[in-house]
């Protein structure tokens, strides 16, 4: 069997992810001794020629991704045992990774393609800024897992500012982001104070890391303020705490490598990926209007590009069918009723492209 020396990395790398579930988790070995399920052996070696996509494998992004790939006929099986999935229907293998080391595997050109936060991408180039070759394109917006990564203080403290943290103890998941955000911060407050400001300068600021629970930082003492992910807003109010700046807005993107192993596929994928997300933000409208009023209910209606109108078999009356945000159909219906169209109909869209 002829491997590519890029293949060969991409094996490295995965063995090496699943060594680490081989020692971790026995449920990984044969009837509990050394040796390695042959499932897994079977697994890594059919890679050879396969697309890699990692997904996330576990986590608020998971399940709305997977659904995702659903909708894009991408056909696979998951042993529970493991996390890595080959794909039926196309040259591709899915691997589960943390939803925050997919930049890393994917800006190091291990994986190809990866779904994961833009949070998780910049807090990634905070620490290893991209270059020429490395680092990971995002290929598209996929609309969901929308989140703030925000500076947050206990609500009756006395920190109102955040230039008012500068010098106290912040814990957070996101160190490189964090870290970045108070250089910038103290450097500014510097200028503000002195006239200049010191690039070389230590940071006062003292960074924690957490991986999990930050939220209970400030009310257990470790913390001064946090910065954290914020969706609803709910675990933070819960916790006392209020937020004084947003460091990065998020949502889920789909990323490549800047070398994909088959750039044919990667655009293939994408394009089905972001049919799927048209269907889900659009449903089709039809309706019978008379010709004098066709002028107001196209402007109520322009679709995506533009309405297709067809005659029907009474004199001076058409039919429109057009694509309207799902959001926004309740409404329009309401407009095209006011103005005269009839028989008004509303479908999903199973996908589009």
């Amino acid at each position: 069997m002829t491997i590519t020396t890029n293949l060969v990395e991409d094996y490295l790398t995965l063995i090496g992810i699943l060594v680490v579930a081989l020692v971790e988790h026995s449920s990984f070995r044969i009837n509990g001794s050394s040796e390695p399920d042959q499932l897994l052996i079977n697994c890594i070696f059919s890679l050879e020629g396969r697309l890699l996509f990692a997904v996330p494998k576990k986590g608020r992004l998971q399940q709305t991704a997977l659904d995702l790939l659903d909708g894009s006929d991408i056909q696979f099986r998951r042993d529970h045992r493991l996390d890595i999935a080959l794909v039926k229907n196309h040259p591709i293998a899915l691997v589960f990774l943390p939803a925050a080391d997919i930049p890393t595997f994917v800006g190091e050109g291990r994986v190809d393609l990866g779904i994961t936060g833009r949070d998780q991408i910049c807090e990634h180039e905070a620490v290893t800024p991209p270059t020429e070759s490395t680092g990971a394109e995002e290929v598209l917006d996929l609309g969901f897992g929308y989140c703030r990564l925000q500076v947050q203080v206990p609500k009756n403290g006395p920190y109102n500012e955040p230039k008012d943290l500068i010098g106290r103890n912040i814990c957070t998941s996101f160190v490189g982001l964090t870290e970045k955000y108070f250089a910038a911060l103290e450097e500014q407050e510097e200028v503000t104070i002195n006239g200049d400001s010191k690039a070389t300068r230590q940071l006062k600021t003292e960074i924690k890391y957490l991986g999990g629970s930050v939220e209970a930082a400030c009310a257990l003492g470790v913390a001064d303020g946090i910065v954290d992910l914020v969706e609803s807003g709910e675990t933070m109010n819960a916790a006392g705490l209020k937020a004084i700046d947003t460091v990065v807005e998020s949502k889920a993107v789909l990323i490549r490598s800047k070398h994909p192993s088959n750039q044919e596929l990667v655009d293939k994928v994408a394009g089905r990926i972001k049919g799927v997300i048209a269907a889900q933000r659009y449903v089709t409208c039809a309706y019978n209007i008379h010709r004098s009023i066709l002028p107001t209910a196209t402007k109520i209606t322009p679709g995506k590009r533009a309405p297709t109108i067809m005659a029907l078999d009474e004199a001076d009356w058409v039919a429109v069918h057009v694509m309207v945000e799902k959001e926004k159909i309740a409404t329009v219906m309401d407009e095209l009723a006011s103005c005269g169209a009839e028989d008004i109909l509303v479908g999903s869209i199973a996908n589009s492209r």
